[in-house]
C-alpha cells in the first residue's frame, strides 16, 4: 500500500529542515529513472568519496512502477521523489534549481528531451546527462539545450560486449586519444613493443583480476592499433568463408525440403514412385530402349494414350494405372506451387522462415541492444537472424534494410527455435529487456542443443553473474553494469574518453587534471599507479606540450600544477585519483556564487546563504537561547511529492545538524 500523502509530507519537510539548518556542502545531484541504470548511477554517486562525506542524491521515480532489477528507490540514503511527470513542478520538488547534476535515464527519448527542455526552465547552469537510443535526435538536443548537455547511448557502448561474445572473442573496444588509438586485445594476438599496459588476468581458478600487478602475466591487454584487424573481424570472417565452402547440392536440398509442406512432399514421393515402377515395367514388355521408355511413361503420364484392345491384359492394367497416377500428379505440381507462393508470402509477412540454416546467429529481441547487435554482426557479413514477439519491433525497419529474417513470436517455444534453426546456429544472443523471458529462451535453446554458445542479458549485475555460475548459460551480460561508468563520468564531469568492459566489469579511461596546491601538485609519476586500482598511461604537460606515453614515462619525472593525466582505473580508483588532483578543500562557509534560479535566470541575493539546498523550505533564523526554529513549509506541487527512504536521521548525528548517510555496502559496479 502507497505510503499516506500526510506522512510523506512530514518525512519531505524533516529531510529538508536538516540540510537547510546544517549547510550541507556536498554536491546534489537529481537522477531520474527507474532501471538498473539509474540504481548503479545513484550508487555510485552515495559511495562516491568526492567530496569527503559522499554526495546528496535525489531519485525522481514514477509513482508505482515495477522493475526487473535492483530497486533505484530501495537505496539508503536517497531522497525520493515519485511523480509520473518530469515537468517544472516535479524539479522543482526535487531541488534541480542550484543542483551540480542531472541524469535523465529514462529508456524513451522524447520524453528525456521533453524532460531536458522543463529542466532548462529551471536551472540553465545544471549539468544535463541524456541517456538516448535514436542517434540522429541526439546530434539535435545538443543545439537545442543551452545548458552543459552530454548524450550517451547504453546499447552503444553495451553491444561490443555482446557481439565479441557472441564471437567467442574479446570486447573489440578501440578509442582514439590524442595522436594514439588504442585497443582492447589478447596479449598473445599483439606485440610486446605495443602492450600499453595490462588490463586483466583471467583464469579459471581465481576469476578475473583487473589491472594487475603482475603486467607480463596478464592475459587482456590495451595495445597500441597497428593496422591489424580486431579478433572479432578476424573471427567473423573465418565464418563467412566456412558459409562460403558449403556444398551447393546441400543447400539445394534443403531449399527444396522447405519449399513445400511435408504431407504434400510425401505425396508427390510416392505418387514419382508409381509412375517410375509402371514405366520400368511397361519399356520390359513393350521391349524398347530406356530413352523410348522415359518418352512413353511421360506421354502416357501427362496426356494420356489412346487405347489398344489388342495389348495383352497386364499392359492395358498399367496403362489404367499410369494414366490414373498422371491424373494425380498434375494437382500435386499445382500445390506445391501454390503452397511454395503462400509459405514465401508469409515469411515476408510474419517473419516465419522455412529452409533449415547453419553456422548463423540468432538475436533474441530488437530493442535497443539487439538491434546494435544485429547491425553490428551484419557489419561482418555473417548471417543473423532475428526473433521477437512484437511484429514492429524498434529494429523492425533496420533488419529489412539489412535483410534480416524477422521471426515473430515467443523465443521460448521450441517451435519458434526450430524456425530459426537454432540448433544448428553459431550462437544465440538473448537481448530482450525481460529477464524471465530472457532465461526461459536461453534454456529452451540448450534443450536443443547442450554446446549452444548463449550470450544472455540480464538487468541485475549480480543475477547475471550468478545464473553463468549456476546454469553454466555461456556468458551473461548486464548492459546497465556495462554503460554506468560512462553515465557517471558525464555526471560528475570527468573526461571519460571511453568504458572497457571486462567480463562483467567496466573500465572507465580518463583524463584527469591537476589542480594548483593539489595533493599530487610536485609529487613524482610513480606514485599514480595503484594495483587493481589505476595505471597511468600518458601524461600531457601544461602548456599544450605534446603528450608523454608510456613508452617514455619515468616514474620520477615530477608532476606539475596543469598536467593531465590519462589513467585506466576502476571507479573507486579513480575516486581516488580525481581528489588527489583536485585543489584544497575550502574552509569555513561556502560562499554560493548567485542568487536562487527562477525561470533559468539567476537573481542576486540581498545576503549570500552559505550552501545551495533545496529550495522548498525556508528556516527561520534564531538567537542562542530562542525556541527552535522551525521549517516554513511551501506546498509542493500535486503530483511530485517528495519523500524520503530510509526513516529519520541517526539521533547521534553531531549537533551542528549535519546529516550523515552510510551507503548499503554493496559491491562497486566498476
Amino acid at each position: 500500500m502507497a505510503e499516506p500523502w500526510r506522512d510523506r509530507a512530514r518525512r519531505a519537510v524533516e529531510w529538508n529542515w536538516r540540510l537547510r539548518s546544517a549547510g550541507d556542502p556536498r554536491p546534489h545531484y537529481v537522477i531520474c529513472g527507474r532501471d538498473a541504470l539509474a540504481y548503479y548511477v545513484a550508487r555510485a554517486m552515495l559511495e562516491s568519496e568526492l567530496p569527503a562525506g559522499g554526495a546528496r542524491v535525489t531519485v525522481v521515480v514514477p509513482e508505482r512502477y515495477r522493475t526487473n532489477g535492483p530497486d533505484v528507490a530501495g537505496l539508503r540514503g536517497v531522497r525520493v521523489v515519485r511523480s509520473d511527470r518530469l515537468d517544472v513542478a516535479t524539479f522543482e520538488a526535487a531541488g534541480l534549481a542550484g543542483a551540480t547534476g542531472l541524469a535523465l535515464l529514462h529508456q524513451d527519448d522524447v520524453g528525456n528531451l521533453h524532460a531536458a527542455l522543463c529542466a532548462q526552465a529551471v536551472d540553465q547552469r545544471v549539468r544535463q546527462v541524456l541517456r538516448m537510443f535514436n542517434g540522429t535526435l541526439a546530434g539535435g538536443v545538443r543545439k537545442l539545450l543551452k545548458a552543459p548537455v552530454e548524450v550517451l547511448s547504453d546499447a552503444e557502448m553495451a553491444a561490443p560486449a555482446f557481439v565479441a561474445a557472441a564471437l567467442g572473442e574479446v570486447d573489440p573496444s578501440s578509442f582514439q586519444h590524442r595522436d594514439k588509438t588504442l585497443r582492447v586485445a589478447r596479449r598473445a594476438d599483439v606485440r610486446p613493443q605495443d602492450v600499453v599496459c595490462a588490463l586483466a588476468d583471467i583464469s579459471e581458478e581465481q576469476g578475473v583480476e583487473l589491472l594487475p600487478a603482475e603486467q607480463a602475466d596478464a592475459d587482456l591487454v590495451l595495445a597500441e592499433a597497428t593496422g591489424q584487424p580486431p579478433g572479432t573481424e578476424v573471427a567473423a570472417r573465418r565464418l563467412v568463408r566456412a558459409r562460403r565452402r558449403r556444398r551447393p547440392m546441400a543447400v539445394l536440398l534443403r531449399a527444396v525440403r522447405g519449399f513445400a509442406t511435408r504431407k504434400i512432399g510425401i505425396a508427390v514421393m510416392l505418387v514419382l514412385a508409381v509412375i517410375a515402377l509402371l514405366g520400368t515395367l511397361i519399356s520390359r514388355a513393350e521391349g524398347v530402349s530406356p530413352a523410348e521408355a522415359l518418352y512413353l511413361t511421360l506421354v502416357t503420364t501427362l496426356s494420356g494414350a489412346d487405347p489398344d484392345t489388342e495389348k495383352a491384359a497386364d499392359a492395358q492394367i498399367m496403362q489404367v494405372v499410369l494414366n490414373l497416377a498422371g491424373l494425380a500428379l498434375i494437382p500435386l505440381i499445382t500445390a506445391v506451387v501454390v503452397d511454395g507462393i503462400v509459405n514465401a508470402r508469409l515469411a515476408l509477412h510474419t517473419g516465419r522462415l522455412q529452409p533449415a540454416r547453419v553456422g548463423h546467429f540468432v538475436v533474441v529481441g530488437l530493442g535497443n541492444v539487439g538491434t546494435r547487435v544485429m547491425a553490428q554482426l551484419r557489419e561482418y557479413d555473417v548471417e543473423v537472424v532475428a526473433i521477437d514477439k512484437d511484429p514492429e519491433p524498434r529494429g523492425a525497419a533496420l533488419a529489412r534494410q539489412l535483410e534480416v529474417p524477422l521471426i515473430v513470436g515467443d523465443a521460448a517455444l521450441p517451435e519458434t527455435l526450430a524456425a530459426a534453426s537454432v540448433a544448428d546456429c553459431q550462437a544465440l544472443v538473448v537481448a530482450s529487456t525481460d529477464d524471465v523471458a530472457n532465461l526461459e529462451a536461453a534454456l529452451a535453446a540448450r534443450d536443443l542443443r547442450d554446446d549452444l554458445r548463449v550470450v544472455l542479458r540480464l538487468f541485475d549485475g549480480d543475477f547475471a553473474e550468478r545464473v553463468e555460475e549456476t546454469f553454466a548459460l555461456g556468458v551473461s551480460r548486464s548492459v546497465s553494469y556495462l554503460a554506468a561508468p560512462a553515465f557517471i563520468g558525464a555526471l560528475t564531469e570527468r573526461a571519460v574518453i571511453t568504458t572497457i568492459p571486462v567480463d562483467r566489469h567496466a573500465l572507465p579511461v580518463a583524463e584527469v587534471p591537476v589542480a594548483p596546491g593539489s595533493e599530487l601538485d610536485g609529487r613524482p609519476l610513480d606514485v599514480v599507479n595503484r594495483d587493481g586500482q589505476v595505471r597511468l598511461i600518458a601524461r600531457t604537460p601544461a602548456g599544450g606540450a605534446k603528450t608523454i606515453w608510456w613508452r617514455d614515462l619515468d616514474p620520477r619525472q615530477v608532476i606539475f600544477a596543469g598536467d593531465r593525466l590519462t589513467v585506466v582505473a576502476r571507479r573507486r580508483g579513480l575516486d581516488w585519483l580525481t581528489r588527489q588532483c583536485a585543489p584544497p578543500a575550502r574552509t569555513g562557509p561556502v560562499p554560493r556564487p548567485a542568487g536562487p534560479v527562477l525561470g533559468g535566470v539567476p537573481t542576486p541575493l540581498a545576503a549570500p546563504r552559505s550552501v545551495p539546498g533545496p529550495a522548498d523550505w525556508e528556516v527561520a533564523a534564531s538567537a542562542p537561547g530562542a525556541a527552535h526554529p522551525m521549517p516554513t513549509p511551501v506546498s509542493p506541487p500535486v503530483g511530485a511529492v517528495p519523500s524520503v527512504n530510509g526513516g529519520p536521521p541517526d539521533a547521534s548525528a553531531p549537533d551542528d545538524g549535519g546529516l550523515t548517510r552510510q551507503p548499503d555496502g554493496a559491491g562497486e559496479p566498476s
